[in-house]
């Protein structure tokens, strides 16, 4: 059994922008709607799956403000904290910082953003 993570934005064209210069991630597969938006779109890096991107459908709550999520997106073995502290800026650009790029007891670089389309994000070396 797989399982990969999906997660449903409005906005999707400028999430995934946002999420290839975050993670160095590159399209591989998309279906564009009607309307100018992803009804999938799978980013890759390094050539493994990463994540899926769909925009919102119209029915689903669109509360704009940053709240706590029930599921968050764990990044780690990102390799340098270069890495980690550019997903950081891009993630946070419009978004909300939870806990600051820093050392923890378990990491010595990492940091929890919830970005602008509300999906929150742990990033880690």
């Amino acid at each position: 059994m797989k399982i990969n993570s999906q997660v449903y934005v409005t906005g999707s064209f400028e999430a995934v922008d946002m999420y290839c210069k975050a993670f160095g991630a590159e399209i591989s597969f998309q279906i564009k709607t009607e309307e100018n938006t992803y009804a999938h779109c799978e980013l890759t890096v390094n050539g493994q799956l990463f994540l899926a991107v769909s925009e919102a459908p119209f029915d689903c709550d669109h509360n704009k403000e940053h709240v706590w999520q029930t599921m968050a997106f764990n990044v780690y073995e990102m390799g340098t904290e270069e890495a980690v502290r550019n997903a950081y800026d891009v993630l946070r650009e419009g978004g909300t910082v939870i806990d600051a790029l820093g050392p923890c007891d378990w990491n010595p670089c990492c940091a929890n953003v919830i970005d602008k389309f509300g999906v929150f994000w742990w990033i880690a070396i």
